[in-house]
C-alpha cells in the first residue's frame, strides 16, 4: 500500500509540474489559452480525491459534435443555412446543419450582450445614455431612448431582449465598459470562456459588419450559459412589458414594448407535448432570419434550437416546428 501511494504522490507532483510548464512556457512566456485555471470546469483543474488524480472535462454537460446529424430525422431545412437542435440535459446533438458554419447572427447577438450584462453589473444600476449609445442605421429596431435619458439595468435589459432595441443595447455597453468597443472585448473574452472559439463579436446589437459572426454551436453554448440566469429567462419568456423611466429633465418616459417572436405572439403554434419557454429572434438583410428558442418537453426536459440564416421569416418558423417535433421522433 506503501508503493501505490507514493506512485499516486509521483504522479501528481507530475502532472502539476507539467501544468506549471505548460503556462510558463518553455520560454517563460504565459501560452494564450481560451478558459480560465480557476474556473470549476475549467481542463487545468486538478482535484485530489482520496489520492485518486481526476481532471473534469470541460464539456463534460455539454453537447459535442463535428459532423450533421441528420440521419433518422424528416427535418427539411433547405431554406435556412444552419440549424441545430440539442437536448440539454443528455448533452445530445438530435440534429444539426452546418452548425459550425461561420455566419451572421443578427440579434441573437444580444444573448451574449445580456450575459455580460448579468454577469458585470446588477439589475438596479442606473443607466444614463450617452450620445453614443444612438442608433442612426435606417431601419434598426429602436425603444426610443435619448442622451440625457435614465433607466434601470433591468428596463435596459427588458427592451434588449423582449423588443430587440439596438439603442438598448449600445446604452449597456457604455455604462459597463465605457464603449462599445471595449464591451465588445468582454464579449469575445466571455465568448472565448464558454468555449465558444468560432465566434468574433465587434458591437453588442448585431447590426451587420463583416467581422462580426458566429455559429449556431456557438450560440448554443452562449445560450446555454444565459438561461442559467433566471432574470434571463423571466425575460424572454415575457410577451409584452411596459415601464417608466426618465428623460434628461427628469420627467417620466413610457416604455411598451411587445415580443418580437412569433411563438410568445401566438402566432405560431409549437407541436404537440412541447412547449416555447422563450427565446430570441434576429433579422438583417445579411443574416436573413434568425431564431434561438428554449423549449421544453412535458417531463419539463429543456432543449435549445436555433436556425441561422433562413430565406423568409414564414419559412423559418415552419422549419423551427418541423425540427422541434423530432424531439418525440
Amino acid at each position: 500500500m506503501s508503493g501505490v501511494k507514493c506512485t499516486n504522490k509521483i504522479r501528481l507532483a507530475f502532472l502539476m509540474l507539467v501544468a506549471a510548464l505548460l503556462l510558463a512556457g518553455c520560454s517563460g512566456t504565459k501560452v494564450p489559452f481560451a478558459y480560465k485555471q480557476n474556473n470549476d470546469v475549467s481542463v487545468f483543474q486538478v482535484t485530489d480525491f482520496n489520492e485518486e488524480i481526476k481532471m473534469a472535462a470541460f464539456a463534460d454537460a455539454l453537447c459535442v459534435g463535428n459532423a450533421n446529424v441528420t440521419a433518422g430525422t424528416s427535418v427539411d431545412m433547405t431554406e435556412a443555412s444552419a440549424a441545430a437542435l440539442f437536448d440539454v440535459n443528455k448533452s445530445n446533438i438530435i440534429y444539426a446543419k452546418n452548425m459550425h458554419e461561420r455566419l451572421y447572427p443578427a440579434s441573437l447577438t444580444k444573448i451574449l450582450t445580456a450575459v455580460v450584462a448579468l454577469k458585470h453589473a446588477s439589475p438596479e444600476d442606473v443607466i444614463t445614455v450617452t450620445d453614443g449609445a444612438m442608433i442612426t442605421e435606417s431601419g434598426a429596431t429602436l425603444c426610443g431612448l435619448e442622451a440625457g435619458d435614465t433607466l434601470t439595468m433591468n428596463q435596459a435589459l427588458h427592451a434588449l431582449l423582449i423588443n430587440s432595441a439596438n439603442d438598448a443595447a449600445n446604452a449597456i455597453a457604455i455604462h459597463i465598459a465605457g464603449s462599445v468597443e471595449a464591451f465588445s472585448a468582454m464579449m469575445n473574452e466571455e465568448a472565448r470562456s464558454l468555449g465558444a472559439t468560432n465566434s468574433n463579436f465587434v458591437n453588442p446589437h448585431g447590426l451587420s459588419d463583416d467581422n462580426h459572426y458566429t455559429t449556431a454551436y456557438d450560440l448554443y453554448l452562449i445560450f446555454n450559459e444565459a438561461i442559467q440566469y433566471e432574470m434571463f429567462r423571466e425575460i424572454i419568456h415575457m410577451s409584452s412589458y411596459e415601464t417608466i423611466y426618465q428623460n434628461s429633465q427628469g420627467e417620466d418616459k413610457e416604455m411598451s414594448i411587445g415580443t418580437t417572436n412569433f411563438f410568445l405572439r401566438g402566432e405560431v403554434s409549437a407541436p404537440d407535448k412541447v412547449t416555447i419557454i422563450g427565446g430570441k429572434t434576429g433579422t438583417t438583410n445579411a443574416a436573413g432570419n434568425c431564431l434561438i428558442l428554449l423549449s421544453k418537453d412535458t417531463a419539463g426536459n429543456p432543449y435549445i434550437s436555433v436556425i441561422l440564416r433562413a430565406k423568409e421569416r414564414k419559412i423559418m418558423y415552419d422549419e423551427m416546428v418541423d425540427m422541434l417535433e423530432e424531439i418525440y421522433n
